[in-house]
């Protein structure tokens, strides 16, 4: 999967019309971050990748499913969603081709003392979710909170967030944005 991110990083980098270099530093990340991507030795962090994607113009959506064709379909197995993110924090979608979708649906779950990045997360529209299972401690803004089961949080997603597992179980949350923004 690492080969894979790196040359779609590569391939929505060079459509921007961004060097190593100009991606890194408009997305705040050393030249040799982008460099390690690409060439498949590291594997970005969501927030990361997100930042990159953010200064090529991009989101996780488009980067994700760019090539996959839109479906029609209405109704989804547990084994047809599709993954956009995986390893600690797993981000699995309801659809694939979100790029003329108002909205995005998420099974995301963080293993315990996962994150979503050390840089807070800040994008155009908002979100929402409810725990399923396991304890996350969201932060928007200033305010903070540990959620669990039947909790839920919805803000606007401009506010700088982050999101991290702080029990001992995997959490599992059911989200939705509007826009998609992954």
């Amino acid at each position: 999967m690492t080969d894979h991110v790196g040359a779609r990083l590569r391939a929505f980098r060079t459509r921007s019309g961004l060097t190593q270099r100009g991606l890194a530093k408009k997305a705040g990340v050393a030249s040799s971050t982008v460099s390690l991507i690409e060439s498949g030795r590291i594997s970005p962090s969501v927030g990361s990748l997100r930042r990159l994607l953010d200064a090529a113009g991009s989101s996780l959506a488009e980067f994700f499913s760019f090539d996959a064709p839109r479906s029609p379909q209405c109704f989804f197995h547990n084994e047809e969603l599709s993954q956009i993110t995986k390893g600690p924090v797993s981000y699995r979608q309801v659809g694939g081709d979100l790029s003329s979708s108002t909205l995005q649906i998420l099974y995301e779950t963080y293993e315990p003392g996962a994150d979503s990045g050390r840089v807070p997360l800040s994008h155009t529209g908002e979100e929402g979710a409810i725990i399923i299972q396991g304890r996350l401690e969201v932060t928007v803004g200033d305010e903070k909170r540990v959620l669990g089961p039947g909790d839920a949080y919805l803000f606007d997603s401009k506010v700088p967030h982050r999101f991290r597992n702080v029990g001992r179980t995997p959490c599992i949350l059911i989200s939705a944005c509007t826009p998609p923004s992954f």
